[in-house]
Order: C-alpha cells, then sequence, then structure tokens
C-alpha cells in the first residue's frame, strides 16, 4: 500500500526546461548537472538552485555524466562523446546505431566499476528501436547489448549489492528488474514494478537502502518501491511531467527532480507555471555515490 508522503518538493530553478532530464550529483564539485534535451543545453547549479550555469551542447543530449579526468561523457544520437566544460571543446568517444538513423540516446548510468549503461530510443516515439548498452571503453570489451525492442529506455540503475540492475520501458510501463551475472552481463529479466496510470515512468534512482525511486511523466508524481517492488510512497508535484531523481547534498538526503514542459497545452502550462524547473525534497534514506566513468583518459 502506498503511503502519501507529506513532503513538497520546492522548486529551486523555474527555469521551464523542454524536457529537463539526467540530473546527476557531482561528488567532486558538489554541484547539480542536468541537460534539456530539446533545447540542446547543459545545466549545473548548487543544491539550492543558486550558481547557476548553462552550455551550449551539439545536438539533443540525452545525459552528461561526469568522468574521473573531469568533464563529462556525453549521449548525443548514435555516438558518445567527452566535453570539457573549462574550454567548452567536444571530442568524440564512439559511434554506434549507424542502422537506426531516427534513434537518439536517452538515459544513463555510472556503475561502480566505471562503466556506463545507456539506452537509445526512436526518437519519434513510435518505433520499437531502442536498446540498452554498456560501454566500458578501454576497460575491456567496449560497446555491448543488453536488451532490444523498446520504444523508450529508461532508468538504468544498479541495487546497492550491485546485484540487481533495473531498466525501464516507458512505453509499456513497467520497471524490469535482471540479475547481474559474474561476468557483468545481465540474466533473469522479470517485471519489477507495473506502473499504474495516469503516466508513464521515466528516469530512476536506487537509495542505499535499495529502494527504487521512479519518476513519472504526465503522473505529477515520484514512486518509491521496496527492493521487492511494493510500493511504499508517493510524492506529489505540482507539474505533470517528472523525468528523473538524483541524491545530492553533503549527506546525499537532498532528491532533486527533473521536470518537463514538452507536450503540454497553453492551459496545461498556466495551471502548472513551475513545469520545466528543478525540485528538491529531503530524504530520509541518502542514496547512492555518484560514481565516475573511468574510461576517458
Amino acid at each position: 500500500m502506498s503511503t502519501p508522503t507529506s513532503t513538497t518538493p520546492e522548486c529551486i530553478w523555474p527555469l521551464e526546461a523542454t524536457l529537463g532530464e539526467g540530473p546527476v550529483w557531482h561528488p567532486v564539485e558538489q554541484m547539480l548537472y542536468f541537460v534539456d534535451i530539446k533545447q540542446h543545453k547543459l545545466h549545473r547549479c548548487d543544491a539550492h538552485g543558486g550558481q547557476r550555469q548553462t552550455w551550449d551542447m551539439p545536438g539533443e543530449t540525452g545525459f552528461a555524466l561526469p568522468a574521473e579526468s573531469g568533464g563529462f561523457v556525453c549521449g548525443l544520437a548514435g555516438k558518445l562523446v567527452h566535453f570539457d566544460p573549462a574550454t567548452g571543446t567536444f571530442a568524440p568517444i564512439t559511434e554506434f546505431e549507424a542502422d537506426r538513423p531516427g534513434n537518439r540516446l536517452n538515459d544513463g548510468h555510472v556503475a561502480h566499476d566505471g562503466a556506463l549503461w545507456f539506452g537509445s530510443m526512436d526518437n519519434a516515439e513510435t518505433a520499437a528501436s531502442g536498446a540498452l548498452y554498456r560501454y566500458d571503453g578501454a576497460l575491456g570489451s567496449g560497446l555491448t547489448k543488453h536488451d532490444d525492442g523498446i520504444i523508450i529506455t529508461n532508468g538504468p540503475a544498479f541495487s546497492p549489492d550491485r546485484k540487481t540492475f533495473y531498466h525501464t520501458d516507458t512505453f509499456g510501463k513497467t520497471v524490469y528488474a535482471f540479475d547481474v551475472t559474474a561476468e557483468g552481463t545481465l540474466a533473469n529479466k522479470r517485471v519489477f514494478a507495473p506502473i499504474a496510470e495516469p503516466g508513464w515512468p521515466d528516469g530512476s534512482a536506487v537509495d542505499a537502502a535499495g529502494n527504487v525511486w521512479v519518476a513519472v511523466f504526465r503522473g505529477a508524481r515520484v514512486l518509491r518501491y521496496s527492493p521487492a517492488g511494493e510500493l511504499l510512497e508517493t510524492i506529489a508535484f505540482p507539474v505533470p511531467n517528472i523525468t528523473k531523481i538524483a541524491f545530492g547534498g553533503p549527506d546525499l538526503k537532498t532528491a532533486f527532480a527533473t521536470t518537463a514542459t514538452k507536450g503540454l497545452t497553453a492551459e496545461e502550462r498556466a495551471a502548472a507555471p513551475l513545469a520545466g524547473g528543478v525540485f528538491a525534497f529531503p530524504v530520509d534514506v541518502p542514496g547512492l555515490p555518484q560514481h565516475m566513468i573511468g574510461f576517458v583518459k
């Protein structure tokens, strides 16, 4: 049984992003980064929404995740690039999906070993051309595919013990769980949580107790599930499109949520003036530390 929370998310940056996505707490800088996919932007602010900065990106960027060597690995359509915010320069890492020209990259996650897990999707949101990948560059096997045939991929994340991997089929309205093998591949795909109306499951994050937090696009809420898949909590938002949360702050006990104005009518925009803003709310259980990408030297 879901228990509604008394927590009221606070908008810390009302920037009206078209498709705010991919929040990530930078563990060294102690700053929040996130993208606006449709506006080709990378944004940064502190835990309170201050010290704001924005960079232009060369295309629709699904994620920007921090690298150990500095800068970010960014997911653009059919490729990964390294971005150095200090110089504004982009360097190619790898290209793929030349046979899927309608795709772009969507959500990403850094594993404990420094490898990148990410998904692609049909940018028109109609064809089941999206796939789930792992990329470890010079660390090992390069690019490997672990799931396929999905219109919109979302929410890659690991459990704290690294034995369970979560991945979301947004239009299938389902969060799936996989076993992680000793070799680091995925097995035993199964339903972890079907998402009820209204809305579609978007990005997710896992906290230190193994609870899985799922943002719901067009659902005006974030859901918290136990590791067994029981719905524990529903956090209501004053805007319809919640895209993903990330845990941050000095103690990792602040949840940051990106949102979007994409698809909203003029009437819906008027009723939700904070749509597209970045929100924050406190949590009792801290999130997991953000890992850094290890394959960029």
